[in-house]
């Protein structure tokens, strides 16, 4: 099985084909990237996808919300379950920016934080 991937790392873009083993889904080879970085992002984005996740929570007794994003990538397929989290949290005032709002959301070993400060 073969993949179209338009790599993001950089502006030049490249467009690489990523051949599959079909049973086991592992990456055979990368080719059309011109740097090492593009079949890394390839590789990666064909096995386990992931995703920063930005996001604004409640803060209690202001009608201001706190913007809040993932202090590092998440599996693509955990973003409903860290959105719901998200959904249930209510952050109390101050915030620093920097701040953990939420420990290791859904067990991914990511925190949540605060991306501006609050007073």
């Amino acid at each position: 099985m073969t993949q179209q991937i338009t790599c993001i790392n950089c502006p030049v873009g490249c467009r690489m084909t990523v051949t599959l083993d079909d049973a086991t889904k592992a990456v055979l080879s990368v080719e059309g990237n011109t740097c090492p970085r593009g079949k890394n992002y390839a590789i990666q984005e064909c096995t386990l996808p992931l995703r920063m996740i930005t996001a604004v929570v409640p803060v209690a007794n202001s009608a201001t919300p706190l913007s809040v994003k993932t202090a590092s990538p998440v599996p693509k397929k955990r973003i409903p379950d860290v959105m719901n989290a998200l959904h249930g949290l209510i952050v109390h005032a101050p915030v620093s920016i920097g701040q953990v709002v939420l420990p290791d959301v859904c067990g991914t070993g990511v925190d949540i934080i605060a991306t501006r400060p609050l007073t």
